[in-house]
């Protein structure tokens, strides 16, 4: 994320720290409310929900990261349809597939890649498809930082507040 205006950091941190609450509460409705409030009320949107969306990507590949390292039980990172049951990344929704190859790309390096895959998606898909890629987004944040917390592994501020 640019750190070059820290308002608008702090705001988009708030924004992702208030959606997980409403989804750890079960609200997963109310939390793309929070992100749409927070997102539509500047005048670079589009913008906006990139900057989002990578923090939240690049938070779990953090925490993704610190899974891995030395950790006797691995990571493993599911993906599943919209009844709930996990499917092979090929077989899930372009929306689900964008959230992959975004967090492969974050936990790779490759944060333009990443960027790149978020920018594509923001042009092409559709609203609904955006929500879906966001609640893909939160629920791997809030699974992660769970997982961290769990192994006793540290995890930024905003998520452990959130």
């Amino acid at each position: 994320m640019d750190d070059s205006d820290p308002a608008r950091r702090k705001r988009l941190t708030e924004a992702a720290a208030g959606a997980l609450a409403a989804m750890r509460a079960g609200e997963d409705d109310g939390a793309l409310d929070r992100v749409a409030a927070a997102v539509r009320a500047t005048p670079d949107s589009h913008a906006d929900a990139s900057e989002l969306m990578l923090l939240l990507f690049h938070e779990c590949s953090a925490m993704v990261s610190a899974l891995g390292s030395g950790g006797t039980t691995p990571v493993k990172m599911q993906v599943y349809d919209d009844d709930g049951h996990e499917v092979p990344i090929d077989e899930a929704d372009p929306p689900v597939r964008t959230a992959v190859r975004t967090l492969l790309a974050q936990v790779h390096g490759d944060t333009d890649g990443a960027k790149a895959q978020i920018d594509i998606a923001l042009t092409n898909a559709a609203p609904e498809e955006m929500a879906t890629l966001m609640v893909q987004a939160l629920r791997w944040t809030l699974r992660l930082s769970e997982e961290c917390l769990n192994r006793a592994l540290p995890i930024p501020t905003w998520l452990h507040e959130a």
